[in-house]
Order: structure tokens, then sequence, then C-alpha cells
């Protein structure tokens, strides 16, 4: 009988470890299923340029994973049964039911996370999905079409916060630009860095608050923890990622903030059938911290979970993949960015690359990014792809109705 492995999330975790399973098992003695709510590989590396105005690719998953043996069921995730070793869904227009699953890899990915501040979710925009992006740029449509301008408020001062604020001051040039940042801006980057940023944002006309928190966010104006108002056309909310709660509503063992605790081979504690990947994982790096919630931590995760999803099903001795936090990418709109590297504990390096340089680099990571989610297998041979691609109605035998239904994974 055949290995059931189910895949939950098709990011940049996800995609790529269902792929290289594929790449590297026989499709005689596995089966791999990716469950996944969109028909689309989300690119979320570009989601603040995609609000911009610009146009991204967006590859089909249904044709990022033909020919390679992988079924992917379009469905949103509403419940993990570790005990029973199934996976509740919901599909739309088809109703409920159960996934079962041998070994389960989660790679639910994060959302934004609003920490409680009243109005985030009803008035403010933010790009970490591609619907909320896309109803960004068209609020930023409208107010280009006024002719009037606009002011755009950018709460956060992380890399996400830089990165949009930088880019719509860059690509919408009519539009008034306040970066609100509650800590220093780019506190973790070196001086040097750090003097560059600013020089990129008086450039583009962004007008930087630092130690500044946010109390509440209204339909045409933020409050200030100091008292002040700022009025707004559009806030935009960056300020930090959430995971779901489904693992920690399953029984996984969890962080206080929901992610997965896995050990050095991305395998649940609590249960080892389930593995995780990617920003639902709470993994310890090389050097002894948690891996930052990033691109980079989605792909040296995602590794070692299928070296390990690999060794555990062939005997084979499970390699180690390196746990690393080697620095920074920061765009800084098309033409200018920052590369920080960090010391083994984390902190900035004094140098860093700035300017078109730091741009490029940041775009071929983008582009790299993109081809090894549309080539999933990395060429898998012909052969093993045409076998690979015959179907297998003993996956339907694991499908069963829900009796009761659950909450959407957002």
């Amino acid at each position: 009988m055949k290995h059931r492995i189910v895949v939950l999330g098709a990011g940049y975790a996800g995609a790529y470890v269902a792929g290289t399973l594929a790449r590297r098992l026989s499709p005689a003695d596995a089966e791999i299923t990716v469950v996944n709510a969109e028909q689309d590989f989300v690119q979320r590396l570009r989601l603040h340029q995609l609000a911009a105005g610009q146009e991204i690719e967006v590859p089909q998953l249904a044709d990022v994973f033909a020919g390679t043996g992988i079924r992917l069921r379009l469905a949103r995730v509403t419940a993990v049964d570790p005990e029973r070793q199934v996976v509740a869904v919901s599909e739309a227009g088809r109703g409920g039911g159960e996934l079962g699953y041998d070994t389960l890899l989660y790679a639910l990915g994060s959302h934004v996370a609003d920490h409680g501040v009243p109005g985030v979710a009803e008035h403010a925009f933010h790009v970490t999905g591609r619907p909320a992006a896309l109803r960004l740029r068209q609020r930023l449509d409208s107010l280009d079409a006024r002719g009037e301008g606009g002011k755009v408020l950018v709460v956060g001062d992380g890399l996400t916060g830089i990165e949009t604020a930088t880019e719509l001051a860059e690509s919408r040039s009519g539009l008034s630009v306040t970066l609100i940042a509650r800590g220093e801006l780019g506190a973790l980057l070196s001086a040097g860095a750090r003097s560059h940023l600013f020089r990129a944002c008086d450039r583009l006309g962004i007008t930087v608050l630092e130690h500044t928190g946010v109390e509440a966010v209204e339909a045409t104006r933020v409050l200030c923890a100091d008292g002040t108002a700022l009025a707004s056309d559009a806030t935009v909310w960056t300020a930090g990622f959430a995971v779901s709660s489904l693992a920690a509503a399953g029984g996984l063992e969890v962080t206080e903030d929901g992610r997965i605790v896995v050990d050095r081979t991305m395998r649940s504690v609590s249960h080892p059938n389930v593995y995780a990947a990617g920003d639902s994982a709470y993994a310890i790096g090389d050097n002894g911290r948690p891996l930052p919630m990033s691109c980079a931590s989605a792909g040296y995760t995602g590794r070692q979970a299928t070296d390990a999803i690999v060794g555990r099903l062939t005997g084979r001795k499970i390699a180690h993949t390196k746990l690393e936090y080697l620095g920074n990418h920061i765009s800084l709109g098309r033409r200018d960015g920052i590369l920080q590297l960090v010391d083994p504990e984390a902190q900035a390096k004094p140098k860093y690359v700035g300017g078109r340089k730091a741009a490029r680099i940041k775009a071929g990571i983008v582009k790299m990014s993109l081809w090894a989610t549309s080539h999933p297998t990395f060429g898998l041979p012909k052969r093993k792809r045409r076998l690979a691609a015959a179907p297998d109605p003993s996956i339907e035998k694991t499908v069963r109705p829900l009796e009761n239904g659950g909450a959407a994974h957002g």
C-alpha cells in the first residue's frame, strides 16, 4: 500500500517540499497530495509590487504540478486531527470532507497580525495575500484617479513595511507616504545601512515617524499613543504576522503564538507523523535562536523536512540541512536596495551592500524562488514523470463526508 503524504499549503515551503518529495520518492511507494485554498501560486515576496500597480507572474498550481504525480486539491483546511491522522477540508460547491494521511507536512504559512489594535481588521489594508494586495491597489488607483494625491500611512518598522512604503512612493509619486515605526526604523541594520535607508526615504519623499505607537485605526485616520491623530486615505498595516490556530486546536504542541514546535528534523515534538515548514514551524537555528518568519527560513525548514521524510521512509541516514540566518535582502523600490549580512549571533555586520547592486541581488533571489516553485521536481526524469502522472483512483478512498463543519483557515 502506498504511503500517503499530505502537504497543507502551496506557498514557498509547501510547493518546494511537495516537488522535491515527488522527485526523490518512487510513485509506486508514495502518493503526494497538496491541499491549497487558491488555484495559483502567490509570490508573497512581491505583493507590495502588485499593490503598487506592477504586474507579477501568477503560476497556476495545476500547471506547476502537471506531470509530477502530485495531486492538487483546491480546498480550505478547516481542521487537523493528528490522533486520527485526518485533515478536514471544505471545497466551494462540494461541501466538506476528510483526507487521511500517513505523513503530514503542515505549511499553511502566516497572515497579517493586528495585535488586537481596534480598527485594523475593518479599516486597514495589508499585503500578506494576493486578494488583499489587489484591494489596496484598487484603493490607490481610486486616489490617483481623483488627481488630488492622497495620504498613505504604512504602519510597521519591519522589512515588509520598509519595502511597501518605498515601493508605493516610487511607483505612485503623486501620493504622500508616511512610514510609522514603533521603535527605530532599521534598528537591526548596521549604521551604514540605516543611513542608506534614510537617504532612500528622503529621496522618495517618505516621511518617517519613529517611536510612534498606534492605538487605533479608523476609516480616515490613525490614532497614535501620544494622542496625535494622523489623516489617512489608505492605512497599510505591516506590523507583523500571525499563524492559524488550526495546529493548536488539533492538539499539536505549539508555541504561545501558535507555531508548531519541531525537533531538528522539523518533526513535531508531540506527533511524530507530522512535520512543519515555513512560517508555521518553530524551529531553532544553528545559532540557537528561533528562525524568523521569512522566505529563507521556508527554504531551510522545507529542505530539512524533506530530508527527514525521505530518510525515514527509505531507511537512509537523515541529512542535517544547515539552519542559518545569513541576513536580509531589502528592496527600496526597483532601483535601490540593501543587502545586510549578520554574524552567528544575528547581529548586523558593519559592512553592507546598497544601491542598484543590492536591488539586482534581491531581484535575482525573487526570480530564483519563482523558478524553483515553477519547476518543483527540478528536472524529474521523463520516464518517472510519465509513471508519476498515471492516475491512481485509490486516493478517493481517503475522502469521506464531514459530519460537522469548522472554521476556515484564512
